[in-house]
């Protein structure tokens, strides 16, 4: 992966349990790597998987040096979703044990949906209900003919749930309508049409090599407006187009106007010279 190889994470960032099958690495230039790393459980999460991402999102969310965020995964599988281990142990808990079990793994959720730079997910491997989550969450989903999707929680008597709103964003009521019922699984070519990967990539290597350019891309574009655009679209998504929805994007334009980034990046283009967040 590029822009200069992946380093010792950055001072202020949560330090790696490697037990809770989650790794961290930065890159120089402010790329933060989140690796699920329990190959051999086909990367599922469990309760260690779920605070040890929702904590890495918090405290990415709050570090100005990040510019951009790659979830990936070793071994043949994205994520199986839930460990059953862990699933067999919830169904033996009371209502109120269960409740803060699924109210730790929507925040999980939200921290990644909310984080204020861009996020790519990359998928050569299965991914099953929460590992779809994952991906529905991120703001690009590259993937290869490596990979497969299921919201499989029907078969055992469960439903998706926490990862419903991200889902259903991404591909729309009447796919989830069908894909929630019947569990089944599809493909990447599946995954493209319905709108939950961005790409479909012919293998590994064009998988790496489409993600490199798409993060030298991003590093071109100013942080701040880059994260600006981002929370527009969220702020905006659900209005209706009219006058007051007129007026909150000129007002949000022109605040950005009046940014010190801004103005950088304007003497920059008539200056004929690059602005500051490229040098």
């Amino acid at each position: 992966m590029t822009t200069t190889e992946p380093s010792d994470i950055a001072p202020g960032l949560a330090q790696p349990d490697l037990e809770a099958g989650v790794r961290l690495q930065m890159t120089p230039a402010g790329l933060a790597i989140v690796t699920l790393a329990k190959p051999e459980k086909h990367n599922c999460f469990d309760e260690a998987t779920i605070e040890r991402l929702s904590t890495i999102f918090a405290d990415l969310g709050n570090q100005d040096s990040v510019r951009a965020v790659i979830i990936r995964a070793e071994g043949k599988s994205f994520s199986a979703g839930g460990d059953l281990n862990w699933m067999r142990r919830q169904a033996g808990q009371i209502y109120d044990e269960n409740l803060e079990d699924a109210r730790g793994l929507a925040e999980m959720f939200a921290r990644l949906d909310r984080l204020p730079m861009p996020t790519i997910a990359l998928v050569d491997g299965p991914a099953y209900g929460g590992g779809v989550g994952l991906v529905a969450c991120c703001d690009i989903a590259l993937a290869t003919p490596n990979a497969a999707f299921a919201l499989s929680e029907v078969k055992i008597g469960l439903m998706p749930a926490t990862i419903a709103p991200y889902v259903l964003r991404a591909i729309g009521a009447r796919n989830c309508r069908r894909y929630f019922q019947t569990g089944e699984r599809f493909d990447g070519a599946e995954a493209l049409r319905i709108g939950l990967v961005s790409e479909l990539l012919p293998d590994a290597p064009a998988l790496e090599h489409r993600a490199d350019k798409l993060i030298e891309t991003i590093f071109l574009n100013a942080p701040g407006a880059v994260a600006r655009a981002k929370s527009l679209v969220a702020e905006i998504e659900f209005l209706e187009i009219d006058d007051d929805l007129g007026e909150l994007t000129a007002v949000s334009i022109a605040k950005r106007r009046a940014t010190d980034e801004a103005k950088e990046g304007l003497s920059a283009f008539l200056e004929k010279r690059r602005p500051a967040w490229q040098a």
